[in-house]
């Protein structure tokens, strides 16, 4: 049976909120049992009293309302598996209590056994799986957890946030307390049970407090995971240094499994991950490996902030998180190499895989923006366009406004929005106001699909010692997107002398020149810019640093590319410039072999 379409402009908000969440499970591998006590308001614009909760593969045992115990003629199970609750008119306590299977949940979704071990994956919509709640991520709650298990089974009981309280239930059975005083979606909600030994650490944040940082792993791993304990160290101060955002947890915990579905998952406080993007020794590992594990680590954490203390209103919004940081994963991963040649290196190597993935995707069948409008599959929303595409969006947003504009912008965001379900307007509206720009038509690369060519035209006039520059925007059509609108483009340029040395620029209208460089802002379909005070023809250096996702199209001769190749000071238009030298050369050869094969 075909999946309905859920459609961005059809959103409406919860009927019910959630303020608290308390939860206590008693595990078993197939037979788990889930109390959930719910505290619950009406929205006050809500159409109606029914309180929809989702549930998947769960066997309800009881539901109480305000201490009544439910008959089953008082609620309804939906051919979904949703359960719905009908007369909540007024703030209550819901309490549920229901069995799960985790053996049989092969779909890795909810809570299931790993290697005897209990694991969770609750994103997108996994928590269904565990009890009924409304799981969705604009509902935001504060959780208290505890987990009552076997010690000889699960020796180590973890969820999200700080542990309050651990203790003896009787001879086999113990039990952990967990409270995550902060409120978030039931997809950041994490659980994990089991024989894990831990590498950990006291590390001292900048206002002074001490957090434990703790690595969990099967005990066979434990000697893997040095270079993840200090990853995270190195992401945290980052954070703190960058964008002033602090670990606000008395410990952040890292959990690493052979069976996980997904790379890694960011849940508040206890993140969990596939053992290969944690586990590395000089033994086996490459620089590659170690590279890869710095950022994966990095990435999970400075969700902490943008996708956790700000969430997603809805899953459309999918890349207000995921892009910014995927932004923020790159700029802390070239800031620990340091070197501006290494920087160059990784803004290369970004690039590369955007245009080889997301460049791809973009012109095919399944072309959709980095906010979608539509969707089946939840599941099918986790792409190289919102995540990579994403982040360029970000990126530009930086080069518009200024890494100084850019921070204002954040911060703006995260004081506005910090314990709320946000949106791409929202961070949008943040950066526009905390910078006093108009970037509404910005908001088209959130809408529209496709990669824009920038045609270039230049010309330069010895006599009047000026030289004009003319760029041309389009984009193809994509599917349900036959026409676009002009992007805001933010180009930046350089224009380099015969010495090999960037020419100070100044535009007609201007006293002085302001710069070497010049971020050129293309909003029209055709604009042109005048520079004056240009005594030489000189060799243009088109969107530095790859300053937009589009694609350049200027014939550079290949003297201009000899030329670029050795005074570009834009690491990454050199690096430009010798391939598309080297391929000119391959296509050279190539015609020399065909013509002297015919002849």
């Amino acid at each position: 049976m075909a999946s309905a379409t859920t459609y961005r402009k059809n959103y409406t908000a919860p009927t019910h909120w959630v303020d608290k969440v308390d939860l206590i499970f008693d595990l078993h591998p197939q037979r788990t049992r889930v109390r959930s006590t719910l505290t619950v308001r009406p929205n006050e614009n809500r159409p109606n009293d029914d309180f929809l909760l989702n549930g998947r593969d769960l066997e309800l045992i009881s539901i109480t309302v305000n201490n009544h115990e439910l008959a089953r003629t008082e609620y309804a199970i939906l051919d979904s598996g949703d359960l719905l609750l009908h007369g909540i008119s007024e703030p209550s306590t819901i309490k549920i209590e229901n069995v799960i299977n985790p053996t049989a949940n092969t779909s890795l979704l909810g809570l299931y056994v790993s290697n005897n071990n209990f694991m969770t994956q609750c994103e997108a919509e996994g928590f269904r799986r565990i009890t009924y709640y409304p799981d969705r991520p604009d509902v935001m709650a504060k959780f208290t957890v505890r987990i009552n298990a076997p010690k000889s089974v699960c020796p180590v009981l973890l969820s999200n946030g700080n542990l309050v309280e651990e203790g003896e239930i009787d001879n086999n059975w113990h039990y952990t307390r967990w409270e995550d005083p902060f409120k978030k979606p039931a997809y950041l909600f994490a659980l994990v049970a089991g024989d894990l030994k831990c590498r950990e650490e006291r590390f001292t944040l900048k206002n002074g407090k001490k957090a434990l940082l703790q690595i969990w792993v099967e005990p066979r791993n434990l000697d893997k995971t040095e270079f993840a304990l200090e990853s995270l160290k190195k992401a945290i101060a980052w954070d703190e240094k960058r964008f002033g955002l602090e670990l606000d947890l008395e410990r952040f915990m890292i959990v690493a499994t052979d069976d996980f579905t997904m790379g890694a998952m960011e849940n508040k406080g206890l993140n969990i991950f596939n053992s290969r993007c944690i586990l590395a020794t000089p033994a086996v590992a490459t620089d590659k490996d170690f590279a890869r594990i710095e950022s994966v680590i990095a990435h999970e954490y400075l969700h902490n902030w943008t996708g956790n203390r700000v969430t997603c209103r809805d899953w459309f919004q999918l890349t207000l998180k995921e892009g910014l940081t995927v932004f923020r994963e790159q700029e802390f991963a070239a800031d620990m190499l340091g070197d501006p040649t290494a920087r160059a290196v990784k803004r290369i190597e970004d690039v590369r895989y955007l245009r080889d993935r997301q460049f791809a995707e973009d012109a095919g069948p399944m072309a959709h923006p980095i906010r979608p409008e539509s969707y089946q599959e939840i599941n099918n929303f986790y792409t190289t366009t919102v995540y990579e595409k994403g982040a360029e969006v970000i990126r530009m947003m930086q080069t518009l406004l200024g890494k100084e504009g850019f921070r204002r912008g954040l911060d703006q965001y995260i004081r506005l929005h910090d314990g709320s379900a946000a949106t791409c307007d929202d961070f949008l509206d943040a950066m526009a106001k905390a910078n006093m720009r108009d970037l509404s038509q910005f908001e088209r690369w959130y809408s529209q699909a496709g990669t824009p060519h920038v045609l270039v035209e230049t010309h330069w006039n010895p006599r009047a010692g000026s030289y004009t520059v003319t760029l041309t925007q389009s984009c193809a059509a994509t599917p349900g997107q036959p026409k676009k609108e002009p992007f805001f483009i933010p180009f930046d340029i350089a224009l380099i002398n015969a010495k090999g040395n960037p020419i100070p620029l100044q535009l007609q209208a201007e006293t002085a020149a302001k710069g070497t460089s010049r971020v050129l802002e293309l909003t029209e379909t055709q604009q042109s810019w005048t520079f004056i005070n240009i005594r030489e023809k000189p060799v243009p250096s088109l969107a530095r640093n790859f300053s937009a996702p589009i694609i350049v199209d200027y014939d550079y001769t290949p003297d201009e590319l000899v030329f670029l190749s050795q005074h570009d000071n834009d690491p990454f238009n050199r690096a430009e410039a010798m391939e598309k030298l080297s391929m000119l050369c391959i296509d050279e050869m190539v015609a020399d072999f065909e013509h002297g094969t015919r002849m």
